[in-house]
C-alpha cells in the first residue's frame, strides 16, 4: 500500500475501485476489457497490486461502462 503522499497512491485507489465496481456490476475482467476494447491482461494489470499507469481516458471509458460518475473511481475508502 502506498502512502497518500506518494503519487502512486491514486493509482492504487482507482485500481481498487475499478475492481470493486466491476465485480458489483457482475463483469469479469474479460467482459470489461471487451466493452472498452482493451485486453484482459490490461484490466488485470490495472487491478493488480503492482504499479500500473493508465490514462484518464481509460478511467473515463471504464466509468461509462460501469455506469458510474468518473469521480466515484477516485474516492478513497469508498464503501458505498
Amino acid at each position: 500500500m502506498f502512502k497518500r503522499t506518494d503519487e502512486n497512491y491514486i493509482y492504487e485507489v482507482v485500481s481498487k475501485n475499478i475492481k470493486k465496481y466491476r465485480q458489483l456490476k457482475g463483469f469479469t475482467q474479460e467482459q470489461l476489457a471487451e466493452k472498452i476494447n482493451y485486453s484482459t491482461q490490461f484490466i488485470s494489470n490495472i487491478e493488480s497490486k503492482n504499479f500500473q499507469t493508465f490514462s484518464l481516458g481509460t478511467v473515463w471509458r471504464i466509468a461509462l461502462v460501469l455506469d458510474l460518475e468518473m469521480d466515484t473511481l477516485f474516492k478513497e475508502n469508498n464503501e458505498d
